[in-house]
Formats: structure tokens, sequence, C-alpha cells
């Protein structure tokens, strides 16, 4: 199957191909190719921007301090060893002074990486828990997906521009039934990457659960992670999720779905114990998971995949070495 990088690849080509057409369009029939480049350069710099103040950002709204390896000794451990596993220089380590119970990785490289875990999580989560985690955001530095769900997630934002510009700035009547023309056609296209950016963002947290899997974590312990996340964030107030909307494309699930998903999970905890244990996921392996129509739907406009279906590839990840310690994890 294909492996992610070459769908990022694919993706890529196929997002600034859609820019490159709606910026020829404007060239050729808006300006006649006097000011073609001018849309161009936009881009360009705008992705500039986001390449070298992104971590900065990020680092200011999620209030990231980073952490010298006597202020954590167990957690640089974790850290530092998974790194080895994965054949990546040691990330920066970081700790998010906010409550809600997540983690993230994030970097313009892997030699740039860096790797935080909110207050909330360390709170939350058993060690072994935590080392699951941490290895879902160490593959995602290995799978080098940071940097392109940054740059491809910059896509839409141009089209939208271009599309408002076109539709809602007055031109001359020779150049408005023109202009009006192309703002549709941006806008469709905003629509349309906008959903492709969504398709990559959940795409790599399948391949990034299956890294942690790799790096020798159990499936059942980053389900359960999974679970006691989905319970965390649902408990916290609607204030909290509020201030982390516009990272939550960063985070290990969506904070903003859990309220919807704890009632999906719970169901799996057969035993009411709070954790997903090899016996439940063995159990929901054999079992086929149907989403409606809503669910779907909900699923198309996230940034990460359904949470029933994401925990059943794990259940199948977890059957399989049930068969013998060789265990290698089928590819997407």
């Amino acid at each position: 199957m294909w492996s992610l990088q070459l769908r990022m690849w694919l993706l890529t080509t196929l997002l600034f191909g859609m820019i490159y057409a709606v910026i020829v369009v404007i060239g050729t029939t808006v300006f006649h190719g006097a000011n073609f480049t001018f849309y161009l350069v936009i881009s360009v710099v705008m992705m500039v921007i986001q390449y070298i103040l992104g971590p900065k950002l990020v680092e200011w709204s999620m209030k990231v301090k980073y952490i010298k390896k006597e202020d954590n000794p167990k957690l640089f451990a974790m850290v530092e060893g998974l790194a080895a596993k994965a054949g990546i220089p040691t990330p920066r380590i970081g700790i998010s002074q906010i409550a809600l119970p997540n983690a993230f990785a994030f970097g313009r490289t892997i030699k740039d990486g860096r790797v935080c875990v909110t207050q909330g999580i360390m709170n939350l989560l058993e060690e072994d828990e935590l080392r699951a985690v941490l290895g879902h955001e160490l593959s995602h530095l290995k799978n080098r997906d940071v940097l392109t769900i940054t740059l491809l997630s910059v896509i839409p934002i141009i089209l939208y521009r271009i599309a408002w510009s076109f539709l809602f700035y007055r031109r001359s009547r020779d150049s408005q039934g023109s202009a009006v023309l192309i703002g549709l056609v941006a806008l469709i296209f905003y629509f349309i990457t906008n959903l492709l950016v969504l398709y990559a963002s959940r795409i790599r947290e399948y391949f990034a659960d299956r890294g942690s899997v790799e790096l020798g974590n159990s499936p059942s312990k980053l389900a359960t992670s999974l679970y006691k996340l989905v319970y965390g964030s649902a408990r916290m107030n609607k204030e909290a999720l509020k201030d982390v909307e516009g990272l939550k494309a960063f985070f290990v699930n969506d904070p903003s779905r859990a309220s919807t998903e704890i009632r999906e999970l719970i169901e799996l905890d057969l035993d009411r114990s709070g954790t997903l244990d090899n016996a439940e996921l063995q159990f929901l392996s054999t079992r086929n998971i149907k989403l409606g129509f809503g669910d779907k739907l909900m699923e198309l406009m996230s940034t990460h995949p359904n949470m029933l279906k994401r925990i059943k590839r794990l259940s199948q990840y977890s059957a399989t070495s049930q068969h013998g310690s060789d265990y290698k994890p089928t590819h997407s």
C-alpha cells in the first residue's frame, strides 16, 4: 500500500496544482499576464512566514516551557529512548501549562523537532500510556508530516483570500464578470483543498499510531491513552476548548469531539475499568464498525479520524501481535 510520504507528496502536488491553476487564470484573464507573479509572490511569502513564525506561534499559544533533563528525568528518558528507537535526534521537550490533557509535536525539520505534553496529560496517564502517546508524537517527526501539513494548510487560506478579493472588491464593468467567475472558482477550490488538507491530517494520525506500536508500545496502552484523553477532554469546560481550537490538528485527538466520542468509547470498556485491555481490543477486532451518515460527515470535516475506526485499527494490530513476537504492523 501507499506510504505516508507518497500520499503527502501527491496531495501537495494536487493542492499546489490547484492554486497554480487559479493564479494562471487570474494572470491571463484579469491582468492579461501583467501581474501574474503578484499572487505567486504572495503565496510564497505566506508560506515562508508560516515556516519561520509557526513554531513560535505554537509555543506562545500553548504556553510551552522547555525543560532540562534534571527538571523531569523520567520524561526525558522516555523521549530519548523513543527517539533512539526511531533513529531521529532527540527533540526539544516542553511542558504546556494548560489543563487540557494532550500532547503535540511541531518544528520546521527533524533536527528542529519539539515534543510537548500538557500539564493535564501528566496528571492523567500512567507511565506506559504516556510513553505510547510520546511514541505517536515522535512518529510525526520521523514521518516528516508536521512541516508538510503546516505548509498545506496555507493553501486553502490563500484561495479563500483570492475568492474574497474577487467576489467583493469593486472592479470596472469590463472585468466584473470575469472577476466574479474567478472568485467563484477560487471559492470552490478553497472548499476542495480544505477537505484534502483535513484528509491529509487524518491519514497522518493513522501512520503515527502505527509508528508508536512499531516503537515497541502496546496497542492496548495507546488505545487506553486515547480513551482517557477523550474522557479528560470531555470534562473540560468550553472555554478551555476554545483556547486551543486553532491548534487541535497538532494534538493526539480532537478535544472538541470528546463529548460525542466518550459515549461511543465507553461501550468498548466492557469491564468498566477505565482502560482498554488486550481482551477488549481482541473483541473489537472481530466486530464490524459501521458509521452513520452524520458520523461520516463529521469525520470528513475533522482533523482526526473517527475514534472508533482508529481504535479498531489498533485492535487489529493487537490481534496480529498475539500470533507471535515477530509482529510487524501491516501498511495502510
